[in-house]
């Protein structure tokens, strides 16, 4: 197909991952169409998306008049049909549950067009399960962004066995048109790379608490400005390498790979925490930020934008 330099955008579930995507396509001028079987989620969205577009604005993550003109372009579908028959791009972000996104996908591909491709944005299920019951497998893929999806550019690409390379190479294209950093998989893996990585680190940060060697305020603050930088500056293999000094890479990896060994022992093991530490989790969480969430979103915005104008400098 052509690769459309202003894709037409249907999207298919207007919660926290579906208002990111519409907002990033409206801040580049692109013409979308939201939908959500939930009427009262449907009308809440049109205000939380033009509220996240002013963000952008302010942030100057979009220019004005594009994004306003896009956004006074914006539809709201009437109905599945008439949201997503007309585009080339139709991105779905309803709830995590297999069953559901099988039906919702089957609804899609019925009225939708031929050519167009259909994305899922999950992390929980790979693009093979997900596109089972379709007819044209090979126009789906899982594209599925990082939150907040406006801000943070990796996208990680996850086609099936079955899924046309072209597709791919589509959407490739129109990630990169958005000034996102698209990453294909060779292959399905549960979690993909995003959610692996979160479970992992997320999990030592939550028996760190639970053993009560660090309050969550505080393992959040090391994090944020300890790995995270680090992480975010050279990504892990690259960090390693930079470290290995004069040693040199092959001395310096078997070493540290040996201190490792003593610290992956240590590790948290459990796949799963108890009712009782679920409780102490949430509690604990809730106490520390539950009553300034709104002006530690904004403050994370701007953190998220001042790091990416310094790694793009």
């Amino acid at each position: 197909m052509t690769r459309f330099e202003t894709p037409r955008v249907a999207i298919v579930g207007v919660g926290e991952i579906g208002r990111g995507w519409a907002a990033l396509a409206i801040a580049a001028g692109w013409p979308i169409t939201i939908y959500d079987s939930d009427a009262e989620l449907l009308g809440a969205a049109t205000d939380a998306i033009g509220d996240r577009v002013v963000t952008l604005v302010r942030l100057k993550r979009a220019v004005t008049e594009v994004a306003e003109d896009a956004l006074n372009e914006m539809k709201v579908g009437r109905s599945l049909l008439h949201a997503v028959a007309e585009a080339d791009w139709v991105i779905k972000a309803v709830a995590e549950d297999l069953p559901v996104k099988q039906k919702v996908l089957q609804q899609i591909e019925q009225v939708t067009r031929e050519t167009a491709i259909i994305t899922s944005s999950a992390s929980g299920f790979g693009p093979t399960a997900l596109s089972a019951r379709l007819e044209r497998p090979e126009r789906f893929l899982v594209v599925r962004p990082m939150d907040p999806v406006e801000l943070i550019p990796l996208v990680e690409v996850v086609p099936s066995p079955r899924t046309d390379p072209a597709a791919v190479e589509d959407i490739r294209f129109w990630l990169s048109l958005l000034g996102r950093a698209p990453v294909v998989f060779r292959k399905e893996i549960p979690g993909n790379l995003a959610a692996r990585l979160n479970a992992a680190i997320w999990r030592e940060c939550i028996q760190m608490v639970l053993d009560g060697v660090l309050d969550v305020e505080d393992i959040d603050r090391a994090v944020s400005v300890g790995p995270a930088l680090s992480l975010a500056a050279s990504g892990p293999n690259l960090a390693h390498h930079l470290a290995a000094g004069e040693w040199g890479v092959e001395v310096s990896l078997s070493k540290l790979l040996g201190t490792y060994e003593g610290i992956w022992k240590s590790l948290a093991e459990w796949k799963q925490l108890s009712h009782e530490d679920q409780k102490r989790l949430i509690k604990l969480v809730d106490k520390s930020y539950s009553r300034h969430v709104s002006e530690l979103r904004e403050a994370r915005d701007q953190r998220l934008v001042r790091l990416l104008e310094a790694m793009r400098e």
